[in-house]
């Protein structure tokens, strides 16, 4: 049996497949403190284990400084001269105007910065050879100081990592975690490459042991574990501990990876994946079934509506899929602010106490109390969970009439979540009127038709287990390994070299990118690459990619910063089912609040069979989610059990 397990803010959900297609999916309440205890307790439920593939954001949350995930002491090997890069970074300040803004505190602090005498030129010739006699008096020091694990970045390693090799093989005899930046990050400006060294050496001893943990547990249950990256693929968990930047975005990837995979079944060439859970909000947009990576993020900064602040986080330099990610989830809380206007979010009550009708002690309203005030929700896994109705309408008392506070609560968010939907689809110079909306998370199908609304989008499908659909798409996903090299000489030289180092994998197929710019500009674009690769084809995907998104070209030559290959290994994919329902479902009756109070048919999914049509308002609910169809909204059950609602 192949398991998928989801680490989430709130709830660890499980989707287990067997060698017949049959899907088992569940959830169990995190824990946030050790949070590879829920796995544990979840895979203890499962009578046989032949693999576990596993989303975690447990790098992401370490760095945002949760309690029990602190991290180790880390110092940086650098060039004479650049100590204080790090420091230094780009001078950007998140908030322009603040006069008292801190700059985030560096993970390496300075005394924990060593200069080391070595130097390469730009052209990658070595003008000075590292002295492993002067590292090794360093490496001394830093044991002495307590130090567990060691970022090195040299000047141009990404040209010539020679230096950066030979200081690796001295650490390696002092250090159990060495983080290169020559590995882990090969790509021009050296704030960017030291940054993502250091972010992931601080995070080789955490995730290391959590993944060896896991690994072990899984191992003893006769299977193997994998973990999910950014990028959207499986990597070995191996490969995932030493370089732990892989798991940035961990969790959200798989949601996006199923979206693109349900997209190609259904026919579907442009869909936005909308990942609504306990926590947060994500987007994501997929065209031609290929989801948009970016190739920067900053962890553990701030964001705003969706948009991460620029210099208030730590620079990763990483493949990742292009996500944006608000802070409306079921378990954001509602409140009113000084001048008493009302406020959804970011604070959220997460697993521990979690929202008022869970009953676990949570007091302030939440997401989810709206949607079960206004007859929305009513029960969670499938009734196992019971919801205390009586006590979400009482928490909504001291904040004005609980319907109509609830009721705006509810469109507050949606415009949150629009926000987070346009960052990624009309400042990539997409419309999202061209697109269908791919909802899933606990809670997205609540919200799915009232945003798509918002955004002008007429399609909205509900994917089956939207609950767990973010570990059902690991289930869909390949493997896939990366390699990049920066200012090639030679195009398809470069990519081959990059191919032919990624071969001892036994890839079915590789994907080339490029980092793309106009000669002059500070900041690239990824391209596809075909193959061969032809500079002249490079330039017309670059100019199409920078009219959409900037809306101009520019008469200028254009420069490739970084070449990237990804070697995917095609894995078997599970075989889902039709529906087997059959005949006129029978659905019961509650009121439902849409503006104003109605009687609307309550269905259950699984009774419903393929080619079941109904108009709004309606609720179909399912164990570990509820699709609200508002008025003027039509749903039909499509392949797979989907359910497809248009205007």
């Amino acid at each position: 049996m192949i398991v998928a397990v989801d680490v989430g803010g709130t709830f660890t959900d499980f989707v287990a497949v067997d060698e017949e297609g049959r899907l088992l999916a569940y959830k169990i309440l995190s824990t946030p403190r050790k949070p590879e205890q829920a796995v544990v307790d979840g895979l203890s439920r499962l009578p046989k284990v032949e693999e576990v593939l596993h989303a975690s954001t447990i790098g992401t949350n370490a760095l945002l400084g949760q309690m029990g995930l602190e991290l180790p002491k880390v110092a940086l090997f650098t060039t004479k001269g650049f100590r204080d890069v790090i420091e230094i970074g780009r001078q950007n300040r998140p908030r322009l105007y603040d006069l008292y803004f801190d700059k985030p505190r560096p993970i390496v602090p300075r005394e924990l910065r060593f200069e080391v005498d070595e130097r390469t030129l730009a052209n990658g010739t070595v003008l000075k050879e590292v002295d492993p006699g002067e590292v090794e008096q360093y490496a001394k020091k830093a044991v002495e100081s307590g130090v567990v694990s060691v970022a090195v970045s040299f000047l141009h390693s990404y040209i010539n990592p020679s230096n950066e090799a030979r200081a690796g093989e001295v650490l390696r005899r002092f250090f159990r975690y060495v983080s290169l930046s020559s590995e882990v990050a090969p790509e021009p400006r050296e704030y960017e490459r030291t940054s993502t060294a250091v972010v992931n050496a601080a995070l080789m001893p955490l995730v290391g042991r959590y993944l060896e943990e896991l690994g072990r547990y899984a191992e003893s249950r006769g299977g193997r574990l994998y973990v999910m990256s950014s990028s959207g693929g499986l990597v070995t968990a191996g490969e995932a501990a030493r370089k732990p930047v892989h798991l940035i975005e961990s969790g959200p990837a798989g949601g996006v990876v199923a979206a693109a995979e349900f997209a190609k079944i259904l026919g579907l060439p442009r869909v936005i994946s909308f990942d609504m859970g306990g926590t947060t909000a994500k987007a994501g947009t997929v065209v031609n079934s290929e989801p948009s990576i970016t190739t920067e993020y900053e962890v553990g900064g701030e964001a705003h509506h969706g948009r991460l602040v620029k210099g208030s986080g730590y620079p990763v330099r990483f493949p990742l899929i292009d996500l944006a990610e608000v802070s409306a989830g079921g378990g954001t809380i509602i409140w009113r602010d000084e001048g008493g206007a009302l406020r959804v979010g970011p604070v959220s009550a997460g697993a521990e106490p979690g929202p008022v009708c869970y009953g676990r002690g949570g007091a302030e309203p939440t997401i989810t109390d709206a949607n079960v005030v206004l007859g929305r929700v009513a029960q969670l896994l499938g009734g196992e969970m019971k919801l205390d109705a009586d006590a979400a309408y009482k928490s909504f008392r001291r904040l004005g009439d609980p319907v109509e506070v609830a009721w705006s609560a509810v469109q507050l968010a949606n415009l949150e979540m629009a926000r987070a939907v346009r960052l990624v689809t009309v400042e990539r110079g997409l419309d999202p009127s061209e697109f269908a909306l791919f909802a899933f998370g606990g809670a997205g199908p609540q919200h799915a038709a009232e945003l798509a609304e918002e955004l002008g989008v007429k399609t909205v499908v509900i994917p089956p287990e939207p609950g767990v659909f973010t570990a059902l798409g690991m289930l869909f996903a390949d493997s896939k390994f990366e390699a990049r090299a920066s200012y090639p000489r030679d195009l398809e030289e470069a990519y081959r070299r990059l191919e032919e180092s990624l071969s001892p994998v036994g890839p079915t197929y590789y994907v080339r990118l490029a980092d793309v710019r106009y000669q002059g500009q500070g900041w690239e674009l990824v391209v596809p690459v075909g193959r061969p690769a032809s500079l002249e084809e490079v330039r017309r995907a670059f100019e199409e990619k920078h009219l959409a998104t900037y809306g101009f070209k520019l008469d200028r030559p254009i420069e490739v910063v970084t070449v990237r290959v990804f070697a995917v290994v095609a894995r078997k994919r599970p075989r889902l089912r039709e529906p087997e329902a059959t005949g006129e479902p029978k659905p019961t009756h509650r009121r439902v609040y849409f503006g104003e109070w109605v009687e609307a048919p309550v269905y259950k999914r699984e009774e419903l069979p393929r080619g079941f049509k109904t108009e709004g308002p309606a609720v179909i609910e399912e164990r570990h989610s509820a699709t609200v169809v508002p008025p003027k909204w039509r749903v039909e059950v499509g392949p797979l059990g989907s359910l497809v609602l248009r205007q």
